[in-house]
């Protein structure tokens, strides 16, 4: 019985922190940013606007002529907060207020995915929502934060596998998901298309 072909796979994703996580768990992605305008697609919920950015970013992508024939992944987060999306803050002024709204409060990381298989020419995606309760961190501890830069480059203004990982109380949910991408998701959307994750694992070296 011959072996199943090993499928590409392709991230439609300038994340480090969405490839690492994928590396972690046996794939071995290439990298191929979408250059999708964010601030031109809009959605009526701060979910379904997680979701249209990541089928956005991942059908840029999926109709490249050199992925012809692989599986790519698009993602995109977004932090649910009275209602509203908030992705990367502006600046440092705004990521002081928003970490100043935060506090002593929770939030929902929408996290947007679609996996499109260019050999089948058909795509699945969904959304998957954390719980995040942010803790009580000082103005100083703010002010200190911000000065880092780390806030300016992820969505919320914060993450996980960071800095601001101490004034994060908790979250309910999957945390790779707040991280930047939900693996128990990407599995299911891979089975979707009949593709098992084990499959995609690269070879041990």
């Amino acid at each position: 019985m011959t072996a199943k072909r090993r499928r590409r796979l392709v991230l439609a994703s300038q994340s480090p922190a969405r490839l690492g996580l994928l590396r972690q768990a046996g794939l071995a992605p290439e990298v191929i940013v979408s250059g999708v305008d964010e601030d031109a697609v809009t959605a009526p919920t701060p979910a379904e606007l997680a979701l249209a950015l990541a089928e956005a970013k991942a059908s840029v992508v999926a109709a490249k002529p050199e992925v012809q024939g692989a599986l790519v992944i698009g993602c995109d987060s977004v932090l649910e907060l009275d209602g509203k999306a908030l992705g990367k803050p502006a600046d440092a002024e705004e990521a002081a207020g928003r970490w100043k709204s935060m506090r002593r409060r929770a939030g929902v990381l929408q996290t947007g995915h679609c996996v499109w298989d260019t050999e089948a020419k058909r795509y699945v995606s969904a959304t998957a929502s954390t719980v995040v309760r942010f803790g009580d961190p000082s103005d100083a501890e703010i002010a200190a934060y911000v000065a880092s830069g780390e806030p300016l480059h992820v969505a919320g203004a914060f993450t996980l596998d960071g800095r601001s990982a101490p004034f994060i109380e908790g979250i309910e949910g999957d945390h790779g998901n707040v991280i930047g991408i939900s693996l128990p998701l990407v599995r299911k959307l891979l089975a979707e298309l009949g593709v098992g994750i084990t499959e995609l694992w690269a070879p041990e070296h």
